[in-house]
């Protein structure tokens, strides 16, 4: 059983929490879902659904998966010292680490990913990549996968990531059969990314 540390934070974006999450716990034999912010107070999205966390950041940074979604509010985090070293501490800890849209940035910005290849959302990449300049940033990628770090273009594309993310530990049965849980389509492919050209990044 692993356990996965998911983030949030006031204006995270809803998707890009719950598509993953959707993905990732519905493994409930194989990971433990667990749900941190920095207090137990009701943390609501961008668009106001409330989610109540398991635990409080400083209780615990030693979770097996490591998951950060986006939102435009993730940028607020940097100038937080507490979230931005449990970041880094939880990241160090982590077998795998998650990030979709500006939830990637933060890794950035925190120098998790310095050297490494990551991809964030199309829409705001070329406002947002530079807040991070030691990152090798993938302009079409739907996902980046560099060792044990996996990081997501905008929105939906988290859902493809944690699929992947899947198929790196349980095999790629188990993502395909989740895939066909869910309905979903799953872009196998990690360089199928349109958005890249729709915002003339290519």
């Amino acid at each position: 059983m692993r356990t996965l540390g998911a983030m949030v934070f006031p204006g995270f974006q809803t998707l890009d929490y719950f598509g993953p999450i959707e993905m990732l716990g519905s493994m409930r034999d194989e990971i433990e879902l667990v749900t941190v912010a920095q207090t137990l107070d009701p943390v609501p999205s961008v668009h106001g659904q409330r989610i109540v966390p398991d635990r409080i950041l400083s209780e615990k940074d030693d979770y097996d998966l490591l998951f950060i979604p986006g939102g435009d509010a993730a940028l607020e985090l940097v100038d937080d010292s507490e979230t931005m070293d449990w970041i880094r501490r939880a990241s160090d800890n982590a077998e795998r680490v998650m990030a979709v849209c500006t939830g990637t940035i933060l890794l950035g910005i925190a120098g998790i990913l310095d050297g490494r290849k990551a991809t964030t959302n199309k829409i705001d990449f070329t406002a947002t990549v530079p807040l991070a300049p030691k990152v090798d940033w993938v302009k079409q990628a739907r996902w980046v996968e560099d060792g044990k770090f996996f990081t997501s273009s905008g929105v939906s594309a988290g859902m493809d990531m944690s699929l992947a993310v899947l198929a790196d530990l349980f095999g790629i049965d188990a993502a395909r059969e989740m895939a066909v849980g869910c309905e979903y389509t799953w872009h196998e492919d990690a360089q199928r990314d349109p958005f890249a050209t729709l915002a003339g990044l290519i």
